[in-house]
């Protein structure tokens, strides 16, 4: 077991941040004391906003948080993970990385750029999403590559921005976003609604 702190990296499309990307931060950081987070251009996915305003809205969300162990570092962005995590190795040479994926995503990182050379250099963290069925096989082909993934359950509602993109859904998206969101008239949320802000 490594003496070095960890330090959880959750990069994250935020198309848009949800009240499950809340609970995820506030999750992460009970568990590894410390979270660092990014607005990222997943190349397997379409985005809904430009990555500019996504890193905008999670920035947002985090500064509502308000908890010092969670930092949002738009530098570490990019679309290939190995980049991120060279960029965080510099930035931090005395943390132990945690590379965090959601349960839904883990079938995606075999395919990853240089994925067995990431998985030598970092811990994976993989966690389950409500209604998405975590799929053996994608574990199985992580360790394949020298990854032993870390299943971490952790409280996070089943909230999905893809959903949200869809079927616009005020209550699953925090109150802290809305100024951004009306003001960009984003994912057809062209108003704030009335309603207790958290």
């Amino acid at each position: 077991m490594s003496a070095k702190p960890a330090l959880a990296l959750l990069g994250t499309s935020a198309d848009p941040p949800t009240e499950g990307h809340r609970a995820l931060l506030e999750g992460l950081a009970e568990h590894y004391g410390q979270v660092a987070t990014w607005a990222s251009d997943n190349p397997f996915k379409q985005h809904g906003a430009p990555l500019e305003l996504r890193a905008q809205l999670l920035g947002a969300l985090v500064e509502a948080i308000g908890d010092p162990r969670i930092q949002h570092v738009q530098e570490l962005s990019n679309p290939r993970a190995l980049i991120t995590l060279e960029r965080a190795s510099e930035r931090w040479p005395e943390q132990e990385l945690v590379f965090v994926v959601g349960g839904d995503l883990a079938g995606q990182v075999p395919s990853w750029w240089k994925a067995a050379e990431l998985l030598q250099h970092c811990r994976l963290a993989v966690v389950p999403r409500q209604g998405f069925a975590l799929d053996p096989a994608a574990l199985e082909a992580i360790r394949s590559l020298g990854g032993q993934p870390e299943l971490l359950n952790l409280p996070v509602p089943a909230t999905a921005s893809s959903v949200i993109r869809r079927h616009p859904s005020p209550e699953q998206v925090p109150a802290a976003l809305w100024a951004e969101l009306v003001r960009h008239n984003l994912y057809g949320l062209g108003q704030q609604p009335s309603r207790t802000p958290r």
